[in-house]
């Protein structure tokens, strides 16, 4: 049966959806705010930016172990409602003229906080709303939502921000976290409360769950292909926009519907991953689809302005097809293997990698841009990202078609697999 006839799911989707849109819009409004009210320099803007993403190295690995001592329905609706306070704050200290850079920057740090603690729990709370068997179509119907919320979140903010201001998108943005804290307190499906073992440290429970990660050969290819894409991305991303132009000379029009293709791509993938996943196995999905996307990528550098600029377009459609539909398959993958009881601290230790790499991935390009050229530091970025895809086809992953068997214990050394 679909889960569009689950109401749980379907209460979770809505959710997750507008939460999501909030969240993208934060990321257009609050550094228009800085620029256009409180005149923040390059430095400042760069302070700010880092502000909305730091929480995962700060405080990642310890929420997922407090994730993994509480339900996680509350912890979503606490921090939806904690963020629309803190937005509600920055809408009042502008109506007030209280608000200095500093300030701004120091709520911007709590709403990334704020975030890290819901993305957390929203991914291990996932199974105990559709179950674990239906976890490819959930996660594939919460991609597209994802997708549809990093094209049309920072899409909505900034025609907001211009038709009304950045103020009150800002007050749009806290009332889309409320509407998500009221479709999450009405989900009904039961959620075991953790049983409380011996008392632990949470230094131990934090190793647990790093090791659990590093030392199963399965999470460990996932989350090292994870790791190798999203550095090299992180390589190539600042060094795209000086591509479209300086080096092709296209209007801000051109680069914005360059760009948005990739939304596109990601829409599609996520509508048809599950399709995908059923027809040749969610395993060979998921590799084969990273293998024949991402290496489009090497055409980028070589875009031109006119019929060449295809050579951007297509690569930039088909890498986001790609990655959604992998990213379902192996997000699925983690949470059917994983052990309940570890959810949260797996989710939080595979955030903290993959997504900690991020920052050393965007000053290496930087780097690269300024010793070979933005078209070679390119060059480098989409060989790197291609070969992300090694750690999988050289993992015990590559021979099958379905899912794993789960694991049979937290500390089991490996993964017992079924062909």
């Amino acid at each position: 049966m679909s889960l569009l006839h689950n109401p749980g799911f379907r209460l979770f989707w809505g959710a997750q959806t507008v939460s999501m849109v909030g969240t993208n819009m934060t990321r257009v409004a609050i550094p228009l705010l800085a620029a256009s009210t409180l005149s923040a320099t390059p430095f400042q803007m760069g302070l700010l930016q880092a502000a909305q993403t730091i929480a995962f190295l700060l405080v990642g690995l310890p929420a997922g172990v407090l994730v993994d001592r509480s339900r996680r329905r509350p912890i979503l609706i606490i921090c939806d409602l904690l963020r629309a306070v803190l937005m509600a704050a920055i809408v009042i200290g502008f109506l007030l003229d209280l608000v200095t850079f500093t300030r701004l920057l120091a709520v911007t740090l709590l709403v990334g906080l704020a975030t890290a603690f819901f993305e957390i729990a929203y991914q291990s709370y996932i199974p105990v709303v559709v179950g674990r068997e239906n976890l490819i179509e959930g996660n594939a119907r919460l991609e597209s939502t994802n997708a549809v919320s990093r094209l049309a979140g920072p899409t909505l903010g900034g025609g907001l921000v211009q038709l009304a201001g950045a103020v009150a998108t800002v007050s749009v943005q806290a009332a889309t976290h409320v509407l998500s804290a009221l479709l999450l307190s009405r989900i009904s499906t039961p959620e075991a409360t953790p049983e409380r073992t011996e008392q632990r440290r949470m230094g131990a429970e934090i190793r647990e769950g790093l090791r659990f990660v590093l030392r199963d050969p399965v999470f460990r290819a996932i989350t090292g292909s994870a790791a190798t894409y999203n550095f090299f991305y992180a390589v190539s991303l600042p060094l795209v926009m000086l591509l479209l132009v300086e080096e092709m000379g296209l209007s801000g029009t051109a680069v914005g519907l360059l760009m948005a293709v990739s939304g596109v791509g990601g829409v599609l993938g996520a509508a048809f991953a599950g399709r995908l996943g059923r027809r040749f196995g969610q395993v060979r999905t998921m590799w084969t689809s990273y293998l024949l996307t991402v290496p489009t990528a090497l055409l980028i550098p070589f875009a031109e302005s006119g019929w060449q600029s295809l050579l951007f377009a297509a690569p930039w459609f088909t890498m986001s097809f790609g990655i959604v539909v992998y990213n379902v398959g192996q997000v699925s993958i983690r949470q059917q293997l994983c052990p309940p009881e570890l959810l949260g601290r797996m989710n939080a230790s595979v955030r903290f990698l993959v997504w900690g790499i991020l920052p050393l991935g965007s000053v290496t390009g930087g780097a690269l841009g300024e010793w070979l050229g933005v078209r070679g530091a390119l060059l480098i970025g989409g060989i790197g990202m291609s070969t992300g895809v090694l750690w999988l086809v050289l993992s015990r992953l590559r021979p099958l078609r379905d899912l794993p068997a789960p694991a049979p214990s937290p500390s089991a050394d490996g993964t017992t697999l079924r062909a």
